[in-house]
């Protein structure tokens, strides 16, 4: 048989060495991973005896070269820039103006004056309780105090012109403040029994009915203010000392598929020990219509590395002796593949950056990294632009 002919079995033989790895029955999942990773092993070691016997057949039959067909590729070129990886963590909007109001005294509910989703201003009055006792008693007191304030005055004309007893003017002066501290104490209870908005915001919910009896605690109305919102996330503590206020974050909101640009607002300083969490607070939005306790998604920078070579993550392959990629070279007037073993860090949305192993000057094969091995002739069809791997 020709070696010619022997190469062209070369793409059949992978395939074979594949399906007969996958049609060996397994009874339970650590025998079928046994399997996958024999399979991997044999392939890898099928592609190495490839390149090895291309080379071989090169030197013996230089016409070799010339009848085989060179693969196809593009090729990433490389650039020194920034990487930065991202960790994405759940949140949720919160706002600090969202309340549930609710009364500290109890009474009878007279009268509700707003509805749902009404704007109200700080102040406003929102539910009346019953109060009819607390005004009697006001009026009552009132009448009382201006008696009282009669006859302090004139106790106090007549001790000035040192007439009557001193205990007459301390008496008529004790009454006097003895009657307004009163009045002041009913002033305080009738005012309880309003329940007024603290801030300017909107009416999220009525709960309370009228004739209905309310107890302190007993929610009657929520408020909320949508423009003093925030986002909650809460971080682990191998977070710590690697964000600072001010750190530029990406929030996705699910529910209108949107992604904003934002920024840390503040940092806790206490460990949840439930959960060995921190809490983070992001700065919101208001350009999305979001509403408080919807969940989002916050992309969070915990490493960035301000200048390495960086190849999409596809590209890296291992073998036995490590992990590589393949690059081009020129050699007796072609274009051949070379292996160059790399050391990876951190990846990203596809990429990968390099720590070890490139110099800069390297045109990494990109498409058609499949289909190449050790020393296998190439063409290249275009030169990549950086996203263009992630085809």
């Amino acid at each position: 048989m020709k070696l010619q002919q022997i190469m062209n079995y070369k793409t059949p033989l992978i395939a074979l060495v594949i399906l007969s790895a996958c049609g060996k029955p397994a009874n339970d999942l650590d025998e079928k991973k046994k399997e996958l990773e024999s399979a991997r092993n044999e392939l890898i070691s099928l592609r190495e005896k490839i390149g090895t016997l291309e080379k071989e057949i090169i030197v013996l039959d230089p016409e070799f070269a010339r009848n085989n067909n060179a693969i196809l590729i593009s090729t990433w070129q490389l650039e020194a820039k920034p990487f930065e990886h991202y960790v994405e963590v759940r949140g949720a909007v919160e706002s600090r103006k969202n309340v549930s109001l609710s009364p500290t005294t109890g009474g009878k509910i007279e009268k509700v004056w707003v509805v749902e989703g009404q704007q109200v201003t700080a102040g406003q009055v929102l539910v009346s309780l019953e109060s009819n006792i607390l005004r009697n008693t006001v009026s009552e007191l009132k009448t009382s105090l201006e008696l009282a304030n009669t006859v302090y005055e004139k106790q106090k004309k007549l001790w000035e012109q040192k007439i009557g007893s001193e205990i007459q003017y301390l008496q008529a002066k004790n009454n006097k403040e003895s009657i307004e501290g009163k009045l002041a104490t009913v002033n305080a209870q009738l005012d309880q029994m309003t329940i007024k908005a603290p801030f300017s915001g909107t009416i999220d919910r009525v709960d309370a009915l009228v004739g209905e009896m309310a107890a302190p605690g007993m929610s009657l109305v929520r408020m909320v203010n949508p423009n003093d919102m925030y986002i909650k996330t809460d971080l682990s503590e191998g977070f710590i000392g690697k964000l600072k206020p001010n750190d530029k974050v990406e929030v996705y909101f699910p529910a209108f598929d949107k992604k904003v640009k934002s920024n840390i607002l503040s940092i806790g300083q206490v460990i949840n020990p439930e959960n060995r969490t921190f809490r983070v607070e992001t700065s919101f939005n208001s350009e999305v219509p979001a509403k408080p306790n919807q969940v989002v998604v916050i992309s969070v920078r915990d490493y960035v590395n301000p200048k390495v070579f960086t190849v999409p993550t596809k590209l890296i392959q291992r073998d036995n002796e490590g992990t590589f990629v393949f690059v081009t070279e020129q050699k007796d007037n072609l274009l051949v593949a070379r292996k160059v073993y790399v050391k990876p860090g951190l990846s990203y949305n596809g990429v990968t950056e390099v720590l070890e192993g490139l110099k800069g000057d390297e045109k990494v094969v990109n498409e058609g990294y499949r289909e190449v091995t050790e020393g296998a002739e190439l063409k290249v069809t275009s030169q990549s632009a950086e996203g263009f791997a992630s085809k």
